[in-house]
């Protein structure tokens, strides 16, 4: 059996379709379901393998992005998300999933705690909505199974309240946790300022993981990059078939048909 993928959607967020076809292009069995089903149990989280939180504007950004989806869950069905991480099923977050993750509190969901809200994400430092490609590197150390045996990739964001804040005391706990699973770098993978960074993120984070590596949420868009022409410079350039971004997902569905 394939495993299954349950892809949100609902009001604003417009990445379900590329987020179901890159789980589907690597083996997956991915299914949009709107979240009013998942409250109106049309829906069922134990039927699924994987939950995935695709990138747009839920709920149009109001009051902050991804808040109300956070509340929509956290107030509706957090406990069927809850036994949905017990039962060592995997969620990744992209962009405003991301954004929503955090703010329900499933990540980083330092000592297990699903439910406390202890980082998040705010206005770039440019002021200003970002869509530019941007160099990721992963944290070898990291127990994040969406980022497995992947170096430095190439993905393009496109966000305004990208900026990854959190106090001293939790980034020293993110660090030390190894939870950080991506970093923006240059092209030559060291630590850079504007725009490498596209968002000002407090110690160049743009992704990172809970203690288990089976929550996952990042800024970059990885179902934006599936195919060789979906890079900027296709054209000019000597570029792989398959898209840099195609690895996440891959490692995902292969952990799934391992464990289950």
């Amino acid at each position: 059996m394939k495993p299954k993928i349950l892809v949100l959607t609902g009001y604003g967020i417009n990445c379900d379709y590329e987020t179901q076809h890159a789980f589907n292009l690597v083996g997956g069995d991915a299914k949009r379901v709107h979240i009013n089903d998942l409250i109106d149990k049309a829906e069922n989280l134990d039927d699924y393998h994987i939950i995935a939180f695709p990138g747009g504007f839920s709920f149009g950004d109001d009051i902050s992005s991804g808040k109300v989806l956070a509340n929509k869950i956290k107030f509706n069905i957090f406990e069927e998300v809850q036994k949905f991480i017990d039962d060592g099923k995997i969620i990744i977050g992209i962009c405003n999933g991301f954004q929503s993750m955090v703010k329900l509190g499933i990540l980083p969901a330092f000592e297990r705690n699903y439910k406390r809200q202890t980082v998040t994400l705010t206005f770039n430092d440019s002021g200003r909505f970002e869509d530019r490609w941007v160099y990721l590197k992963s944290n070898p150390k990291s127990r994040c199974i969406f980022t497995k045996n992947i170096g430095v990739i190439y993905l393009p964001v496109r966000h305004g309240e990208g900026k990854f804040v959190a106090s001293n005391m939790f980034l020293q706990r993110l660090n030390k946790n190894n939870q950080i699973a991506f970093w923006y770098v240059d092209e030559k993978e060291n630590p850079a300022g504007y725009p490498w960074n596209p968002n000002g993120s407090l110690e160049n984070i743009a992704g990172i993981c809970d203690e288990t590596g089976r929550i996952f949420g990042l800024m970059p868009h990885p179902e934006a990059y599936l195919y060789r022409t979906n890079h900027p410079r296709w054209t000019r350039e000597k570029i792989s078939d398959e898209g840099m971004g195609v690895k996440v997902f891959r490692n995902a569905v292969e952990f799934i048909e391992e464990k289950f």
